[in-house]
This record gives structure tokens, sequence and C-alpha cells, in this order.
């Protein structure tokens, strides 16, 4: 009896399909049994701005070269332990570490990026902030340009400050500022109160923006964008000295 022609496709791509489970299974059998080959880094930032270095990735794998990867067996490497020892790092943010059908170790990292600086009067004791209110420390690879922020008076902030419910709303602002080019480039310096306002200075312009408390963000950065376009046009930079967008509806310029 001949097969109709369904019935000899069907029958081929069921053969297909076994041969190719069969080699998915012989290539995974092999790659499990294969020493480990080279370790390959990556590292993937949005700004070109490297914080954490090729080195600095290799040595927290092998433990500043005490533990070597090429060469070792598959059942000596834990890749659940490397992804955890890196992520442990201050300036990564995501790790993943995995092997090739070659035998290779790939570490994919991804780094960590500050929105602003903590000063302090003591310069030895500024730190990073990251997006999501947690200190990084100095880069001796790389000075971030990223807004200042101090706190009037000198009185350094607390660790934990950008992360409970009042110090989010700082956050918010400091966010706001990272993520439009514009104000990024223009805010020179955040300054906290003892009061909790906040103010800024711009670097151009000698005129000191008083922002008020963390809220309406947009409304008061949009307020203080319409004082740019009317005022120092016509009348030049030099003109005020103090600039409040606090209060609703309204810039006092002085």
């Amino acid at each position: 009896m001949k097969l109709k022609p369904n019935a000899k496709n069907y029958l081929f791509a069921t053969a297909c399909l076994l041969l190719l489970s069969g080699l998915a299974v012989f290539a995974g059998v092999r790659q499990a049994s294969r020493p480990v080959g080279g370790v390959i880094v990556t590292i993937s930032n949005e700004s070109n701005n490297y914080f954490i270095s090729e080195q600095e990735v290799t040595a927290l794998l092998t433990r500043d070269g005490n533990q070597r990867l090429e060469g070792a067996r598959p059942e000596d490497v834990n890749l659940k332990a490397l992804e955890a020892r890196l992520k442990a790092h201050s300036f990564v943010r995501e790790a993943q570490v995995y092997r090739d059908l070659a035998g290779n170790l790939h570490a994919d990292v991804r780094q960590n990026r500050p929105i602003a600086r903590l000063v302090h009067a003591d310069t030895r004791r500024d730190s990073y902030l990251d997006a999501e209110g947690h200190e990084l420390p100095l880069s001796p690879l790389f000075t971030a340009r990223v807004v200042p922020v101090a706190r009037q008076g000198g009185i350094p902030l607390p660790a934990t400050f950008f992360r409970d419910s009042t110090g989010r709303r700082y956050l918010e602002v400091l966010r706001y500022i990272d993520e439009h080019p514009f104000w990024r480039a223009q805010v020179a310096e955040v300054f906290i109160g003892a009061n909790g306002k906040l103010a800024f200075t711009q670097q151009i312009g000698d005129q000191r923006v008083e922002f008020g408390f963390p809220e309406n963000i947009s409304e008061k950065f949009a307020k203080l964008m319409v004082f740019y376009r009317q005022i120092p046009p016509v009348l030049g930079w030099d003109t005020y000295h103090r600039v409040n967008v606090e209060f609703k509806d309204q810039i006092i310029c002085e």
C-alpha cells in the first residue's frame, strides 16, 4: 500500500525532528562534559562611561586569579555563584554568566549608572547616587558628569535618605534632571535646605533657582523653561539673581 503525500511529509518531518532532537541532546552532553575554554566579558552601558573594567570583572570571577576558570571541569563551575559574585559589586546592575557550545564562559554585565554626586565638606567622603537611591563609591576609572547634591550647612545626608518615603520625593527631582538632557546640562548644583526646600545654581546665568519642596516637579520645571525663553533673551541673563518657582502659577524674579 502506497502512502499518501501528506503522510510521507509527516513521516519525513517527524524523522527530521527526531534527528535534530538527538543532535541537540548529543551537543548538550558534549558541552556539559567539555572543560571551560576562554572567559569572555561583555560590559554594556548606555553612556560609554566605564565604572567597572573587563579586568575587574575577570578578577571577580576568578577571585583575583585564585580560582582559575580556563580548563576547569564543568561540575566545578557554579554559574549562579559567579553571577552572585558579580552582582555584589556596586557598579554591576545586572549580570548573566553562561557557557556557549564551544565551552567558553561568558559574563555579560550591565553597569549601574550614577545620576548624582553627594557632596561633603571632606571630598574624600563624596559618593554617587543611583536611580534607585543607593549610594555608589567613586570610581578610579571614570568621573561621572552628574549633578552635585549638597545639604546646606554642610550636614551630610544619611546613607538611607533617598530610599525612605520622604527622601524618594527628592530622588524624583534628581531623576527628572537626569532624564532630561537640557536640565542635566543646565543644573550646576542642587542644595537641600534645612527646611527641606530645594534650590539650585545654573551653568548659564547666575540666578539662584528656588524650587521649594519636591512636588509638582514637571510643572515647576515647565515654569522655569518659560522664564528661560521669555526673560533672558529680552532683558539679559544678569537682570535677575533669584528666580522662585515654588508657588502655583507664579514665577517670582528679583
